[in-house]
């Protein structure tokens, strides 16, 4: 397009071609000029407009204002495209980040019963492994040699009569709270504190059949896969591939029961019990350790059970159902073996000791 520029500094005006080239005017006069369009100003004097440049520059562009329109029609056009791919990026990315979200906190929620339930025994077990490593760095094991084993022989007899294919591995460990938990695999941790808050070998080999139907029904498994779907989406959030998101669901999900849902804890209640008794042992340990949780609640060990009462909310409920399923049978530990088994660990343990390997 043709078009008269005035430098500002005399009257004269010099034709100049001018062209739109990335977003900027183009032209030459002496010397050549190149002016962004995001930046010009506009005057319109009857059918012609004036172009002054970016910021206080005296020197004006005098176009035909049909010119003008013709001119700029192309770069107005192109950010009009610029405009809508941004805001189909924008809506693309809302559109995955809305998928996504879903399939972690909906879809993965929702099949990790089936998956749960079709995972290989093999590739259960090695997460099992992986799990009990880290979790060993934080609860270690008590070092009463005695009272380890005769959990390790309830164990497997409580294992033979799930018919599960993971042998079920009991362990008494250190930790600052009231809990048990199953590893997938069939690793179950028993705190010293829970052992000492038990008051008969009833009431734990209750919750160490309940732990055990818990692996048996494969939960550990489906609360894993639960946890993973979080894990991916914190993993992307602090950085793919580093394995930190994972690494957090395994060491936060581990201690706290790997957060069942209340019909897999009423399902392994009822299995739990199944399991003592088609090994002719009490099942009458349930319902007054639950009862015990709930007393100590108010006693000296009220911080220590504070997070195993938050995950079961209805543990009155579940005592009373236990107590009317329960039957009587023969205690699951001599009375060596329980004596062993309260003093497993009595070992001199100095949790700051574990804490300064960390730091």
């Amino acid at each position: 397009m043709q078009g008269l520029f005035s430098d500002g500094r005399t009257a004269r005006a010099h034709p100049v071609a001018v062209r739109v080239e990335d977003e900027a005017l183009v032209f030459a006069a002496a010397e050549a000029h190149r002016w962004p369009l995001a930046g010009v100003r506009l005057e319109v004097v009857d059918d012609r407009i004036r172009v002054a440049p970016p910021g206080g520059d005296a020197a004006r562009l005098t176009l035909a204002l049909g010119d003008w329109q013709a001119l700029t029609a192309h770069a107005v056009g192109h950010r009009q495209t610029q405009r809508r791919r941004h805001v189909a990026l924008v809506a693309g990315l809302t559109a995955t980040a809305l998928a996504v979200a879903g399939i972690v906190f909906v879809g993965i929620p929702a099949a990790s019963g089936p998956l749960a339930q079709h995972t290989p025994p093999q590739f259960e077990r090695q997460i099992g492994e992986n799990l009990a490593s880290q979790v060993s760095l934080a609860f270690p094991a008590c070092k009463g040699a005695q009272g380890q084993d005769a959990l390790k022989r309830l164990g497997h007899r409580l294992g033979q009569a799930a018919g599960t294919p993971f042998d079920i591995r009991v362990r008494a460990v250190h930790a600052p709270m009231v809990n048990a938990f199953a590893l997938p695999g069939g690793a179950i941790m028993v705190t010293d504190r829970l052992i000492a808050l038990a008051a008969t070998p009833d009431e734990l080999a209750a919750v160490i059949a309940h732990e055990t139907a818990h692996v048996e029904k494969r939960h550990a498994m489906q609360a894993v896969w639960r946890s993973f779907g979080f894990g991916v989406l914190l993993d992307a959030v602090v950085g793919g591939g580093t394995g930190a998101g994972q690494q957090a669901v395994i060491l936060m999900g581990s201690s706290t029961n790997l957060r069942y849902s209340r019909a897999a804890e009423a399902e392994a209640d009822s299995a739990g019990q199944d399991l003592l008794q088609a090994q002719s042992l009490s099942s009458a340990g349930m319902a007054p350790f639950f009862q015990r949780l709930v007393s100590a609640r108010e006693g000296k060990n009220a911080e220590a059970v504070k997070a195993l009462l938050s995950d079961h909310p209805d543990t009155l409920a579940r005592a009373e159902v236990s107590r009317k399923r329960a039957r009587p049978g023969a205690a699951a530990f001599t009375p060596a073996e329980w004596a062993a088994i309260r003093d497993a660990c009595k070992d001199g343990y100095d949790p700051l000791k574990t804490v300064r390997k960390f730091f």
